[in-house]
């Protein structure tokens, strides 16, 4: 177990998605000439390609979780130690927030931002529920039954889950904080980042014990190679 190497991964991951997600909202605002969905589209496109080529790319070597949902998730599994789930948590959390710097370092805008972009109510929260709940079915049952397909799975979730989600699925605790450091078309106001978290936890929770149950009665008959 080359721990490094595996914190590494995860640091960068999390870096290169917040980049892809705030640089492209940054990118597509400024080309969409105020069309919101226009922006919100190439935003979609932009991350869920990052997604697949980083899971792609560093899955093999920290299994690519990059949000600490998916590391809790494993965690209760017991797929992952807890201090290497902490050690993994506490990289991503400081990935996060590096790579919106990057995109504004890119883009020529301030570094350090507070963004003031309101995302609350019920609605909000559940919609990061739900988005976080089929994240986590998704990565479930992708690496039980089609691992190879994993990257371009949770890729395509995310694409769809950005378009039927009230929210715009941010499924993820790092990239919700670190969101909030970007006032651009990708922000949350940080009063606005503590209900999605806790949603964001809450549905790995669930689905450590939905998906636990609802794919335990495949493992033996189907069962899937792994490494």
């Amino acid at each position: 177990m080359d721990i490094p190497r595996r914190l590494v991964a995860e640091f960068c991951g999390t870096a290169f998605l917040l980049a892809a997600v705030v640089g492209s909202g940054i990118m597509a605002e400024r080309l969409s000439g105020g069309n919101a969905a226009i922006a919100l589209l190439a935003n979609t496109i932009a991350t869920g390609a990052a997604l697949a080529v980083l899971i792609s790319s560093l899955g093999p070597l920290s299994g690519a979780h990059f949000n600490p949902a998916v590391t809790l998730y494993f965690g209760l599994k017991r797929e992952i130690p807890p201090w290497l789930a902490i050690a993994y948590v506490a990289v991503q959390m400081a990935g996060a927030p590096a790579g919106v710097c990057l995109a504004h370092a890119m883009f020529g805008t301030d570094i350090f931002e507070v963004s003031q972009k309101l995302r609350q109510g019920p609605a909000q929260a559940l919609s990061e529920f739900v988005a976080t709940l089929g994240l986590i079915g998704t990565i479930a049952s992708a690496v039980r039954f089609r691992p190879g397909l994993t990257p371009f799975l949770v890729g395509l979730y995310i694409t769809a889950a950005y378009w039927f989600t009230a929210s715009t699925s941010f499924a993820n605790p790092a990239v919700t904080f670190a969101r909030a450091l970007t006032n651009s078309f990708a922000g949350i106001a940080p009063r606005s980042a503590p209900a999605f978290v806790t949603a964001q936890f809450a549905a790995a929770i669930v689905g450590y014990l939905v998906f636990g149950w609802l794919f335990a009665a495949q493992d033996n008959r189907h069962p899937v190679p792994q490494g």
